[in-house]
């Protein structure tokens, strides 16, 4: 990392953090001349980071072919009020992995892989909900993605303009804490009456969106 190096994280246990926590991740590509970010979900299992979508959709297609991707994680902490304008700024950490994706087609390998998808986002959910078919793992594509190329950018606290001129100007500074509140559950509309909501679902929160 050459820009803010000094934000720059290597270690696996803060990487592996971020991955975890973010909901989303924005997988980048080029497909024919043209660069492409798309947002998807995804889980990470040891060593690999995997993202899944339809067996049709053009980026896991285009990723299947063996072209270099970029994905990345963000989660956005806090806005950091400077100064000056120019020293405004955000609290987040990130997380970019470079590498190349490989198909993931092994039947018992995919479902293992959408379980990790599911638990990720409401663990206790898998068990709970009727597990994919033979049909539905077919025509669900699954992509795998080393974690050998990758790297954590972090910044938190308040403005860095505190030992310059500016500190002496009349203009608050400081940051303000952003976080992901859950509210409660909304059921479906056409939910049969007696069905309670489960507890995993009651009582829901995201570790790991507080910075």
């Amino acid at each position: 990392m050459r820009r803010v190096h000094e934000r720059a994280v290597y270690d696996r246990e803060t990487i592996d953090a971020v991955l975890d926590a973010g909901l989303i991740c924005h997988l980048g590509f080029v497909h024919e001349g043209q660069p492409f970010v798309i947002p998807t979900l995804h889980a990470r299992l040891g060593d690999r980071l995997y993202v899944h979508g339809s067996a049709a959709s053009r980026t896991l297609r285009s990723l299947s072919d063996g072209i270099a991707a970029c994905a990345t994680v963000t989660l956005v902490d806090g806005i950091v009020l400077a100064r000056s304008v120019f020293e405004h700024s955000m609290n987040y950490r990130s997380v970019v992995v470079l590498g190349t994706a490989t198909p993931v087609n092994e039947p018992d390998e995919k479902d293992a892989v959408l379980r990790a998808f599911t638990e990720k986002l409401l663990p206790g959910r898998y068990a709970d909900s009727r597990p994919p078919t033979r049909q539905e793992l077919k025509a669900t594509s699954i992509l795998s993605l080393p974690l050998d190329e990758v790297s954590a950018k972090i910044r938190t606290g308040g403005p860095d303009d505190g030992d310059t001129p500016d500190a002496e100007l009349d203009v608050w500074a400081g940051h303000i804490p952003l976080v992901v509140q859950p509210l409660a559950p909304v059921a479906a509309p056409d939910l049969r009456t007696g069905i309670p909501v489960p507890e995993y679902a009651r009582s829901y929160r995201r570790d790991g969106l507080t910075g």
